[in-house]
């Protein structure tokens, strides 16, 4: 077998192609693995332990004092990544405000507020404020 690494430039998109002589169990093996390790983040918790994490197990992420947190359902996690990074690894991902990222498909319902801004009720009972700068993004995602 032959690995062929190239170099692209930073607005080209990156792309994997596999030839194979057959769809073999190593081949589809392959497969999952490189689309599992797709939607996995990196974690870190109290105790400075690395955890995996599932990209669909986040409700929303929140930059407080330069660092930033994963919000699951039951618990708070430290994620060593910026915001702006974090809202381009996932379509559902959606800038809610300057410091904060929300799930979409984690979005139970919305509830408007005063001065345009909206309130995410989450899957998890936590609330979230979506910012009147953020809120036709989210109401163009959601069709509305």
């Amino acid at each position: 077998m032959k690995i062929i690494i190239e170099d692209i430039a930073d607005d080209a998109e990156e792309e994997i192609i596999i030839r194979t002589h057959g769809l073999d169990d190593d081949v589809l093996q392959l497969i999952a693995r490189m689309k599992q390790e797709k939607n996995m983040l990196t974690c870190i918790d109290e105790q400075e332990n690395i955890l995996p994490l599932k990209q669909n197990d986040v409700y929303y992420f929140d930059a407080v004092d330069g660092r930033v947190y994963v919000y699951l359902e039951k618990s708070v996690l430290e994620i060593k990544k910026r915001l702006y990074e974090i809202e381009e690894l996932c379509d559902s991902y959606l800038r809610i405000s300057k410091a904060q990222i929300v799930n979409a498909k984690m979005i139970e319902r919305l509830s408007p507020m005063f001065n345009g801004r909206l309130e995410a009720h989450l899957k998890n009972g936590e609330k979230v404020i979506i910012s009147r700068q953020y809120v036709p993004d989210l109401k163009k995602y959601f069709g509305v």
